[in-house]
């Protein structure tokens, strides 16, 4: 897994490639709340390039949402494909976390 952080907008978006297991998940999470403690409280997941998600990878999504949310801040998730975007669906992570179609998406109402 290879995870790109930049800054578009209000948000830090985090684009990752690759797969997102009981191995890369720990590497996500712990990049999510260092941003998070930094004071960056909107963010958004760029799924583009991820082409599975294991629960540890879910677990790990909603440990740094919570973290956000607790901090009056947002994670959200955009480009969902595939295998992605049936287990979001299928866990209910879609109606948990705010979800764009893409990147130039997010943010808008």
């Amino acid at each position: 897994m290879n995870i790109d952080i930049r800054n578009q907008g209000d948000f830090a978006v985090f684009s990752v490639q690759g797969r997102i297991d009981t191995v890369s998940a720990p590497e996500l999470q712990e990049r999510l709340l260092e941003r998070i403690s930094q004071g960056d409280l909107r963010l958004v997941i760029d799924f583009a390039g991820v082409d599975y998600i294991s629960s540890a990878g879910l677990r790990c999504l909603m440990i740094a949402a919570k973290t956000a949310r607790a901090g009056g801040g947002v994670l959200a998730c955009c480009s969902l494909s595939g295998v992605v975007k049936k287990v979001f669906d299928v866990s209910g992570f879609t109606a948990l976390l705010p979800v764009y179609d893409s990147l130039n998406d997010v943010g808008k109402q």
